[in-house]
């Protein structure tokens, strides 16, 4: 019995070949799937440099913050948020609700010292005036919008008089937060809100670059027009009172300047006291003048962050 492998038939030999050939060519010429390409990641735009303007207090010589905004206004500075202590609550609260710096100038020169004083009665005995008619004109004003209404986000800091702490106001009543801020001991009463008695603001917080920060500044712009204790004038009480603030407050204003200031303007106000509402003309025009010397500073500086932001 022969036992060899049985041999292919030339033609069996010649389809076997043939199919061979033709599947090694179709299997060569076949394209092959190009490996899937991830897709760029999304490049979100830059978020707009967000500024805060801190406006500190000191009475009367808070009119100057109005020629800060004109200026900043003026060279097309965007302030986005507003924090205020004191008489710098005031002008935080008339910007923040929409008002231009030349409305509020105007607003000022019209102001009657009057409307915003009110005697406190001989019973009254925790301060000289009781605040209500600040807080009721600056309501007038604003037409009884509260602090979360404003046009833009609006801050104000007060003292806890019990505890010693910094409040800040971010709801409510303007009227009432902006008196609380401003009632400076003894000679506004403290204000109640919300079962807590409330003084100035500047008791803790000078200039409030610190809560302008808080409130998601990126670039805080601090108005700093306190006067300096070896040239504040002490012609009254009221002066004496204000200069002990200044002095109490040295320290601290400068550790949160420091800290949380990006740019420091400081309207010269040497010949202005506190309590002399005859000068809001010259505060002004200082506070206007202050800008315009720090400017090429503070346009480099914000061109800076604004292109790291």
């Amino acid at each position: 019995m022969n036992s060899s492998p049985p041999r292919l038939s030339r033609r069996a030999f010649s389809a076997a070949a043939a199919a061979a050939v033709l599947a090694a060519c179709t299997s060569a010429g076949r394209p092959t799937q190009p490996a899937s390409a991830s897709a760029p990641p999304k490049t979100e735009p830059p978020r707009p440099l967000r500024i805060g303007l801190a406006l500190g207090g000191g009475a009367a010589r808070g009119f100057a913050h109005i020629g800060v905004i004109k200026a900043l206004e003026a060279r097309n500075v965007r302030v986005d948020l507003l924090a205020g202590t004191s008489a710098g609550s005031v002008i935080a609260a008339l910007s923040a609700s929409g008002m231009n710096g030349i409305a509020i100038n105007k607003l000022a020169l019209t102001m009657d010292e009057a409307s915003i004083s009110d005697w406190a009665m001989p019973f009254r005995a925790r301060g000289i005036l009781q605040g209500v008619a600040l807080q009721n004109y600056l309501n007038r004003t604003l037409e009884n919008r509260p602090i979360e209404k404003m046009a833009r986000p609006l801050g104000i800091v007060a003292t806890d008089l019990k505890t010693g702490q910094p409040i800040l106001f971010q709801r409510g009543n303007t009227g009432i937060a902006v008196r609380a801020s401003c009632s400076v001991p003894s000679i506004f009463e403290p204000v109640k809100i919300g079962g807590h008695e409330y003084v100035d603001g500047g008791l803790v917080s000078p200039v409030p670059a610190a809560f302008a920060r808080k409130m998601g500044a990126d670039f805080v712009i601090a108005v700093d027009i306190s006067a300096r204790p070896e040239t504040a004038l002490t012609q009254s009480s009221f002066d004496v009172l204000m200069q002990t603030f200044t002095i109490m407050g040295q320290t601290i204003k400068a550790y949160e300047l420091d800290k949380y200031a990006d740019a420091v303007i400081r309207p010269n106000l040497a010949a202005m006291s506190g309590s002399d509402f005859g000068q809001r003309n010259a505060a002004i025009l200082a506070g206007e003048e202050a800008v315009a010397r720090i400017w090429p500073e503070l346009q480099q500086q914000l061109a800076g962050r604004a292109a790291t932001a």
